[in-house]
């Protein structure tokens, strides 16, 4: 039964998403809705980092990992202003730190 609810809840989440790739990929989208959707990932971002500084869990404080993290993040967004290579240094510098720790 668990198993059957699991694949059920793939495909709707599979299925969510495939319907708009396939509904709008013939489409060509404005230039104000792509200009908004620029702003998506740093909103995502942005909303995480607050989560974890405002609610950082069971130790009360953003532990010297998580801190390193935010600094590579920083750090790498102003050089690069890529979002990939945001988030993979900084997420490898947390990870990193947090085995090390």
């Amino acid at each position: 039964m668990i198993l059957l609810v699991i694949l059920l809840m793939g495909l709707g989440s599979y299925g969510m998403r495939a319907i708009f790739i396939l509904a709008l990929a013939d489409k060509t989208f404005p230039p104000l809705a792509l200009r908004a959707l620029e702003y998506v990932a740093p909103a995502v971002m942005a909303a995480l980092v607050m989560t974890m500084l405002v609610d950082p869990g069971e130790g009360g404080a953003p532990s010297a990992a998580e801190i390193a993290g935010l600094v590579t993040a920083a750090g790498v967004a102003l050089l690069t202003r890529n979002h990939i290579y945001v988030l993979v240094t900084a997420m490898g510098v947390y990870w990193g730190l947090g085995q090390l720790l």
